[in-house]
C-alpha cells in the first residue's frame, strides 16, 4: 500500500504519485462545512416554519396549542427517519466509501426541502397537504441521518495528527453557517403581512436550498476518499454487513454514543421551542427579534466551535464536553427566566452564553469525539447508529417541551427541568468514555491495552 501524504488544497492540483495517498484536510472541512450548511439550513428553516407557520398552514383551525402540538410532532418525525438513513447510507459509506455516500444525502436533502415549499396547504388539499409535510420530512430526516457521521468521519480521516478536531468542528460550524441563513432569510418574511406570509412567503426559503445544493455538490465532487478507506479497500479486507459487525463487537461504544447524543436537546429546545413560547400569545415577544437572538447567538459560533476544536486537541475530548454540559444546564435557566420576563438583555445574554459558549463546547467536539471510537471498517455505520438513536429524542424535544409547559409565570420550568435531565444523562456517558485526543488514527477503536 502506499504512502500517506498530508496535503494542503493547493496540492490537489498536482497529482499524486501512484499509489500515494493524499490527504486533503482543508478541502475536506470545506466540503463538509458547505454539505452541513445545507443540511442545517434545510433543518433550521423547518424548524422555524414548523414555529410560527405551519400550524396556520398545515393544520386544521381551532386550537392554537393543538395546531402547535401538530407541527412541533412533523418536526420531530424527522429524527425517527434518521436511524434508518443513518444505517442504510452508513453501510454504503463503509462498503463504498464515505464521499460517495456524502452525495447521495445531499441530494435527497436538497430536493425534499425545495419541495416542501411546493406542497399545497391544509386549505387546499387537508390532510393531505399535511401527509405530504411528513414524507417531504421524512426525506429531510434520513438524509441528515446520514450527513453528519458521514461528514465527520471523511474529515476526521483526512485530518492531521493533533489537529483532528479542528479540521471536524468544521462539519458543525456548518450547522451554525446553516442557522444563520435561514434565520436570516426569515427575518425579512417574517415581516410581511400575515396573509402573504402564510401564502407564500413561507415558500421563498426552501425554494433558496437550491443554491446551496449546487455549492455543496459541486465542491464534494472535488474531494477525494479519505486514504485510510482507501487502504481498506486496497487490503481487499472482507466486505461484511458493517452495522452487524459494530453492533456485535461494539455495542457498548454505540450505546454510549447514543446517550451521549442527548446532550443536543439543548438546541432544539433552544431553538425550535424556545422561539415558539417567546413569540406565543402567552409572552408575547415579537418574532423577529427572537428569530435575530437565534441568528446572532448561533451565528458568532462559528467563531467559538472552532475555538472549543482547538481546545480539546490539547487538553481533551472529555473535559470540553463536560463544561459545556454544566454551562448549558445553569443558562438554560437563565434563558427561559429571562424569555418570561421580558428581558430582552438578558435573552440576549444568557442566548449567547448557552448557544455560543457552552453548546460551542459540544458542537465543536461532538464529531471527532464519536468516530474516534471506531476502527475504521465500521467507523461511519458505529456513528450514524449511536447518534441518530440518541437524536430521536432531540427532535422530539419540542413537543414534549410543549406538554411539559405548564401556564403561568414560572410555567417554562418543566421543560428546563427535562432539557438539564437529558443534559445530566450526557455528562455522566461522556466520563465512561475513552479519551481519545491522544490516540493515533491507527489505533482507534482498537482495545485498550
Amino acid at each position: 500500500m502506499g504512502p500517506v501524504q498530508q496535503h494542503s488544497p493547493s496540492d490537489v492540483h498536482n497529482p499524486a504519485a501512484p499509489g500515494e495517498h493524499v490527504k486533503m484536510p482543508k478541502k475536506a472541512a470545506l466540503a463538509s462545512f458547505l454539505g452541513s450548511t445545507l443540511e442545517y439550513y434545510d433543518f433550521f428553516i423547518y424548524g422555524t416554519a414548523a414555529a410560527l407557520i405551519f400550524p396556520k398552514v398545515f393544520f386544521p383551525g381551532g386550537d392554537p396549542v393543538v395546531a402547535l402540538l401538530g407541527a412541533m410532532a412533523t418536526f420531530g418525525v424527522g429524527y425517527l427517519a434518521r436511524p434508518l438513513g443513518g444505517v442504510v447510507m452508513s453501510h454504503f459509506g463503509d462498503r463504498i466509501g464515505r464521499k460517495q455516500a456524502l452525495m447521495i444525502t445531499l441530494v435527497i436533502m436538497g430536493v425534499a426541502s425545495i419541495g416542501i415549499g411546493f406542497l399545497p396547504t391544509y386549505g387546499q388539499m387537508g390532510y393531505w397537504a399535511t401527509a405530504l409535510l411528513l414524507v417531504g420530512r421524512l426525506a429531510q430526516g434520513f438524509s441528515a441521518g446520514a450527513e453528519s457521521a458521514g461528514a465527520s468521519t471523511l474529515t476526521m480521516e483526512h485530518s492531521p495528527e493533533g489537529r483532528r478536531a479542528f479540521f471536524t468542528s468544521f462539519v458543525m460550524t456548518g450547522y451554525a453557517s446553516g442557522m444563520v441563513l435561514s434565520t436570516i432569510v426569515f427575518i425579512p418574511l417574517a415581516a410581511l403581512p400575515e396573509d402573504q406570509l402564510l401564502s407564500w412567503g413561507w415558500r421563498v426559503p426552501f425554494w433558496l436550498s437550491v443554491v446551496v445544493l449546487a455549492v455543496a455538490y459541486w465542491i464534494r465532487t472535488r474531494l477525494d476518499e479519505p486514504p485510510v478507506f482507501e487502504e481498506i479497500v486496497e487490503d481487499g479486507k472482507p466486505k461484511s454487513v458493517p452495522a452487524a459487525v459494530v453492533l456485535k463487537t461494539q455495542w457498548r461504544d454505540v450505546l454510549r454514543v447514543g446517550v451521549v447524543m442527548l446532550f443536543s436537546v439543548m438546541q432544539t429546545t433552544f431553538t425550535v421551542y424556545a422561539l415558539a413560547y417567546a413569540t406565543g400569545p402567552a409572552i408575547g415577544i415579537d418574532r423577529t427579534l427572537m428569530l435575530t437572538v437565534n441568528a446572532v447567538t448561533v451565528g458568532l459560533s462559528m467563531v467559538t466551535i472552532p475555538m472549543a476544536g482547538v481546545i480539546s486537541d490539547r487538553i481533551g475530548r472529555k473535559k470540553v464536553l463536560l463544561v459545556g454540559a454544566v454551562g448549558c444546564a445553569a443558562t438554560t435557566i437563565g434563558y427561559f427566566w429571562a424569555i418570561s420576563e421580558h428581558n430582552i438583555a438578558l435573552i440576549f445574554l444568557f442566548g449567547f452564553l448557552n448557544m455560543t459558549v457552552f453548546y460551542s463546547c459540544w458542537n465543536g467536539v461532538w464529531t471527532v469525539f464519536f468516530p474516534e471510537m471506531f476502527p475504521a471498517a465500521v467507523r461511519y455505520s458505529g456513528m450514524a447508529i449511536g447518534s441518530q438513536i440518541g437524536l430521536i429524542l432531540a427532535g422530539f424535544a419540542p413537543a414534549i417541551a410543549t406538554l411539559l409547559a405548564q401556564p403561568g409565570h414560572d410555567g417554562w420550568m418543566p421543560v428546563a427541568g427535562f432539557t438539564i435531565l437529558c443534559l445530566v444523562a450526557s455528562a455522566i456517558a461522556i466520563m465512561t468514555a475513552r479519551e481519545t485526543y491522544n490516540v493515533p488514527l491507527e489505533e482507534l477503536g482498537k482495545p485498550r491495552r
